[in-house]
């Protein structure tokens, strides 16, 4: 592994995002208007109400078309004024911060967009970012052009063990880093569905150990068979079309490591299969999605045979092996609220969120370059994309 580039990095996020540091706005209160849409990926993980547990915002407009859906969205977020077109909320109330808050992903280009050109410092999306990397391309433009910090919902990427975890393998806790591994949630999703939903997750934080993705060659299964066009089908949350309920990716990382992804349908426990392990010569570390403690260190090379038990050692936001010194931790980062302090913080300070557009369109791209790979047999290919149309185009015009 390249240690200098990996210490240049894990330094950097570290000095932007201490551990156990709650970031502090100035004292003001931040305008925020939120974009839902019940029944088409409604508030996506409570993008809503996230906001009421910070005393420097407030939420002053929801935009909904479906009437009964914004009546109780507004209620639970203190009775703001209600439109059901997110563009007049926009051009009415004027807000500093938007959300893009529908699970489904089929709008979101949309409605970044026009959150970066109706003038927002700051926009929240809910996770998966968009559906192919020319959606990408136009929210990072138009944020660019703007101004607008976007951050994405990837919420344990906020967790300050994060920061934590990267210090200690920097130091060396687990040797060498030889590899990191990823798992879906693998459950009736399991396969591609998965790694649109879920996965992205996974990518994510893949990328703060292993830096930009290089390439990738993967398959996808169907039934143990190699997925055909025939097996092509809607997705669900609006991912646009899917196929295979199995899948094997392997990234090759700009810091030397490989990356790899795995999902398949109906796993015994997905629970315990959702997060990444990072591998080392002396020791790993496994990363478990939305659970607390996020993180634990197993020392001791792991290819070696022991009689002697290994243990799992928790890595807090003080430290490995230190209780969690915030008592309401998991609350913390299951309300998005490490999450909003970042992108205020970001505003302020001008400089990208933790997991932003940018990062976000990293992301889309190395789905879609599991697609292509399969589709072109498990072609290598590198990142970025040259083609920025979905990967099943080919596919889908009944073309490989």
């Amino acid at each position: 592994m390249h240690r200098r580039e990996f210490l240049t990095t894990t330094a950097a996020v570290a000095a932007a995002f201490p551990a156990g540091v709650i970031f502090a706005a100035a004292e003001r209160r931040w305008r925020v208007a939120v974009i839902g849409d019940t029944g088409r990926g409604n508030y996506g993980h409570g993008l809503h109400t996230m906001w009421l547990g910070l005393p420097q915002t407030e939420v002053v407009g929801i935009a909904d078309p479906d009437e009964a859906g914004r009546a109780k969205a507004q209620a639970a977020t203190g009775m703001p004024p209600g439109f059901a077109d997110y563009h007049e909320m926009l051009a009415e109330v004027q807000p500093e911060i938007v959300v893009v808050a529908p699970r489904h992903l089929d709008q979101h280009r949309d409605m970044a967009v026009a959150a970066a050109q109706a003038g927002a410092r700051g926009i929240y999306c809910e996770k998966p970012f968009c559906r192919t990397p020319a959606e990408a391309d136009d929210i990072v433009a138009a944020c660019s052009a703007s101004g607008a910090r976007l951050a994405i919902a990837h919420r344990n990427r906020y967790h300050p063990a994060i920061a934590v975890v990267q210090q200690a393998v920097a130091d060396g806790a687990i040797g060498e880093l030889l590899e990191i591994r990823g798992r879906g949630r693998e459950d009736q999703r399991g396969g591609v569905q998965d790694l649109w939903v879920l996965g992205t997750h996974i990518l994510d934080l893949t990328r703060c150990f292993g830096g930009e993705g290089v390439a990738c060659s993967a398959t996808l299964l169907q039934d143990h068979r190699p997925a055909t066009p025939g097996d092509l089908r809607p997705g669900d949350e609006g991912v646009g079309p899917v196929a295979g309920n199995e899948l094997h990716a392997r990234f090759e990382m700009s810091l030397g490591v490989p990356a790899y992804f795995d999902s398949i349908r109906d796993r015994v426990d997905p629970d315990a299969n959702f997060g990444l392990q990072l591998i080392g010569t002396k020791g790993l570390i496994q990363l478990r999605i939305d659970a607390e403690p996020l993180a634990h260190l197993v020392p001791g090379n792991p290819f070696r045979p022991t009689a002697e038990a290994r243990p799992w050692i928790p890595i807090s936001s003080g430290g490995v092996g230190v209780a969690e010194p915030v008592a309401d931790m998991k609350e913390q980062v299951e309300q998005h609220r490490y999450a909003a302090r970042d992108l205020l913080a970001a505003i302020e300070e001008n400089r990208p969120p933790l997991s932003s557009d940018v990062d976000g369109r990293a992301i889309v791209e190395m789905t879609h370059a599991v697609l292509a790979s399969h589709v072109h047999n498990g072609e290598r290919i590198t990142l970025p994309l040259e083609k920025r149309r979905h990967a099943f185009e080919g596919w889908m015009a009944g073309k490989q």
